[in-house]
């Protein structure tokens, strides 16, 4: 079957990986974490794409963005985000060549029922990879932002489900760190993986009838069920 050309939407969300090529280290040392997420507060800015989650692991990158008006964004951030780690890793080791595969996944993520689900796949990637033992252990997704836990760090963008957990701060944090905390269905994990490694949709089948819709596309290979965000109760 050809693949299915990228699906693009200005103003949703998108989870998105990219991958080193062959699947080689893109990490080596806390200076490279460093450098990327840098770049990406600043480019994020540049190219107008809102930023909700990430985790950079040691031979990928999990980001969960939502481009502005101009879908271009979202590519011109990746491009320009891989083109900067690569010229760096390149002239620190003396070498040329690519870093990166030359294409990134990408799924466009149904707000009202996957956005939380999205985040905290994208956040739990270091525990189910036995990296550490919670979440907030790690230091390079954005986990230990979102929950307070890094005084000083406030650049993420906060995306509409997470404000819809409580009325202030501090109980929106307390309620995602339960959510987080919960037991992960199998069937959530199965629906958000295979949605990005497709390159289809992370959503219900009314989600993608009315994405359908806005593009004239067919996509086939659907998914069943919605999460459950108890956290929201």
């Amino acid at each position: 079957m050809p693949r299915m050309g990228r699906v693009v939407l200005p103003n949703y969300p998108h989870h998105v990986v990219q991958r080193g090529h062959n699947r080689q280290v893109v990490f080596a040392a806390e200076d490279d974490y460093r450098r990327y997420l840098g770049d990406l507060r600043e480019l994020k800015e540049l190219f107008g794409v809102k930023v909700y989650a990430y985790c950079l692991m040691t031979n990928h990158v999990h980001l969960l963005l939502a481009p502005g008006d101009s879908v271009a964004g979202l590519g011109q951030l990746m491009k320009a985000l891989a083109a900067r780690a690569t010229r760096y890793r390149n002239r620190l080791e003396g070498r040329s060549g690519t870093l990166w595969e030359s294409r990134y996944k990408s799924s466009v993520v149904q707000t009202d029922s996957y956005l939380l689900a999205c985040s905290r796949y994208i956040e739990l990637n270091p525990v189910r990879a036995r990296m550490t033992a919670e979440a907030g252990d790690y230091p390079w997704s954005s986990y230990r932002e979102r929950t307070g836990k890094d005084a000083g760090s406030d650049w993420l963008d906060t995306d509409p489900c997470f404000l819809a957990l409580g009325c202030d701060q501090l109980k929106r944090r307390e309620r995602y760190e339960q959510f987080v905390k919960q037991a992960v269905p199998y069937e959530e994990i199965r629906l958000i993986r295979e949605a990005l490694q497709r390159g289809q949709l992370t959503g219900s089948n009314r989600f993608i009838d009315e994405i359908e819709r806005i593009t004239g596309l067919r996509i086939e290979q659907r998914g069943q069920g919605r999460p459950r965000i108890d956290a929201r109760k």
